[in-house]
This record gives structure tokens, sequence and C-alpha cells, in this order.
């Protein structure tokens, strides 16, 4: 009888492509060779989970927490053993369905930090491509200051260009320009100091790097996955 192995529970819906393009990764990051290898994913993929960008940017919206954290105690009594959010911004809200629920939560924000400031080199400052609510709220500094590692922002005006791709592909209308205008932002980073590069928006994860950056690129949610693998498989 094959060993029992942990339940993942996604919460997620932040946006819907992203929570999509998640779970394919976990399905190709996985060690199978039959169906019964891969992991059990329960996916709540909510997009009734309000805008962070609303709440946190605009400060138009309500807060996602109450929506976030019944979605994960929903995925719990599903039989979830261990919770993660594809979302790099919704971890604003992280402490607060953590405490919710009595299994534990992924923190992608932290398990990238880490990765960063235990990487062979060191990197001691990365280039951030995020939404601008993580820059306002300054959540990857709070973990990668701590490790050593410095965080640095596109300039204004290029930020813009990166907010301008990310709603354009929660709408599906995104455009080669636009990403092409990505690619320059992120290799504009080296002139501001960068090391390397972090994709640290789900948004981005779905356009993804194509061609080739003058920087190593590391994304968050790839990291997030490798965790979610290793915990899965264990037993």
């Amino acid at each position: 009888m094959p060993k029992q192995r942990k339940t993942i529970g996604i919460i997620g819906g932040m946006g819907p492509a992203a929570t999509v393009d998640f779970m394919q990764r976990i399905v190709l990051a996985t060690p199978a060779k039959d169906d019964s290898d891969h992991l059990r994913i329960l996916v709540d993929n909510n997009p009734h989970i309000p805008s962070r960008i609303a709440a946190l940017i605009e400060k138009t919206g309500e807060s996602p927490a109450p929506m976030m954290i019944q979605t994960a105690l929903g995925l719990e009594r599903q039989g979830a053993d261990i919770l993660a959010i594809p979302c790099n911004t919704a971890h604003y809200y992280y402490q607060a369905v953590a405490e919710a629920v009595s299994v534990p939560l992924l923190n992608m924000i932290d398990l990238a930090a880490q990765r960063l400031s235990q990487n062979n080199p060191v990197y001691k400052k990365v280039g951030l491509l995020a939404s601008t609510a993580l820059q306002l709220t300054q959540l990857y500094e709070t973990y990668c200051q701590q490790r050593g590692v410095e965080v640095i922002y596109p300039s204004a005006p290029e930020q813009n260009k990166v907010m301008n791709l990310i709603k354009a592909v929660k709408s599906n209308q995104h455009h080669s320009e636009q990403v092409d205008d990505y690619y320059q932002v992120a290799n504009n980073l080296r002139v501001q100091g960068a090391d390397c590069l972090l994709v640290a928006c789900t948004e981005l994860s779905v356009i993804g790097f194509e061609g080739e950056t003058v920087l190593p690129h590391f994304d968050a949610l790839d990291i997030l996955v490798e965790e979610i693998v290793r915990i899965g498989l264990s037993t």
C-alpha cells in the first residue's frame, strides 16, 4: 500500500490564470511515472477574493483577508494538510490567514528571501519585479534585509509599465510590446545595482522570461513549487 502523502490546499484566484499556472508547475515539478505518483491538490480558484490592488494601492477596496480566511478554512475542512497562496501581494494578509487555520501555511516571500541569501554566490542586491503594492508594504524588505539582501525597485516610470502589464495579464489582454518593455525594465535594474532579479508577481510568472536577461533571475512561484513538492512527497 502506498505511503500516505500530504494533501496540498491552494488559496487561489489571485489571479485565476496565475493559479492555473501554479498548478501546472506543481505537476511538472513532481517526479511521477503514473497518475498515482502525483500529489493530491485541493484548489479554491476564488476570483471573488477582493482586489489587492484596490485595497493596498488605490485604497478604495475592502480587505481580502476575510475571504482568504474563509477559503483557507474551507480547504482545511476538505482535508488539506498544508496551504499555499500563489500571490505575492496577498502575503500582506499572511499572518491573519495563518492564525485562522490549524494547518501550516507556507510563506512564499520568506522562502524566496531564504533562497537568495543561501545561494552560492550569495546575492546582496535583488531587483524586484512585482506589483507596486509590494513596494508600498515593503513585504520583501521585511524578510530580505534580515538576511543581508537589499531590495531594489524599478524607477517610477518603469514600475508603471510593470503594473500595466500585470493588469493586462489579469484581463488576458497583454501584448508583445508590453512584454518587451518588461524585459527592458528587468535588464535596466542592473544599472541600479541589482546583482540578480526576482519575479515576485504571479501574473509576471505567467509571462516568464523567454529571452536572456543580463542578470541571474529567480521566480518566487518556482521556489514555492519546489517547497510544496518537497513537503508533499514527504510522509
